[in-house]
Order: C-alpha cells, then structure tokens, then sequence
C-alpha cells in the first residue's frame, strides 16, 4: 500500500480529477494549501489576481492506494498537472503501513476500497 501526497497548482486541479477518473482512482482527499518552491519571491498571476511570492496557493491532493493502482495514480497525475512551467508541482510517494476502515473494521487492501 502507498500513499501518495501531491501538491499542484489550483487551476490544474480539475485536468488532474479527470485523468484519475480515466485511470479508475475514485478516492481522493483534496485541501487548499500554501507553499513555496523554486520561485520564491517571485509574484504568479492566478486568476488575474497577483500573488506574492513568498506563500502561493496550491491544491494537495492525497490518495492511498494498493501496490497495482500506483503507476497509474502517479501517470494521472503527471499528465493532469503538467504545464512545463515552474510551480508545476511535486509528488510524494510514502509508504502506507496501515489502513482501517472505521465502520467496517477491515484492515489494510481492502480498507483502501
């Protein structure tokens, strides 16, 4: 089991839901987030609004899922976010040492769905 953690840009968010429905991923936890990387102090256009460079707003996404569903989560959401621009994002990849699904009590795989 992995879990894996990405940060993108916000107006990428719905190319990155599409590419995963494509790929059958379903269960996804999405938040709105602050962040900075590489261009720091450096101001970005979003939606006609300049933000500052030190904290820009950024979506994370985190999705657990089992061993086969990996290489296609990481594609979806590779392809999804992509502009060829800094601030494109990154992906963390963890491993997932245990998950439970509270009403069932199932444990590991088949508590990820």
């Amino acid at each position: 089991m992995k879990y894996i953690v990405a940060v993108i840009q916000p107006d990428k968010l719905e190319a990155v839901m599409e590419a995963l429905e494509e790929a059958e991923i379903h269960l996804i936890t999405v938040s709105d987030v602050m962040g900075r990387g590489r261009q720091k102090g450096v101001a970005e256009v979003y939606r006609s609004h300049v933000e500052p460079g030190n904290l820009l707003r950024k979506v994370k996404i985190e999705i657990a899922v089992n061993e086969q569903f990996v290489g296609a989560t990481l594609d979806a959401i590779k392809i999804g976010a992509h502009t060829g621009n800094i601030g494109d994002g990154k992906i963390f990849i963890l491993d997932l040492q245990e998950c439970i699904r509270i009403r069932t009590g199932e444990t590991g795989g088949l508590a990820i769905g």
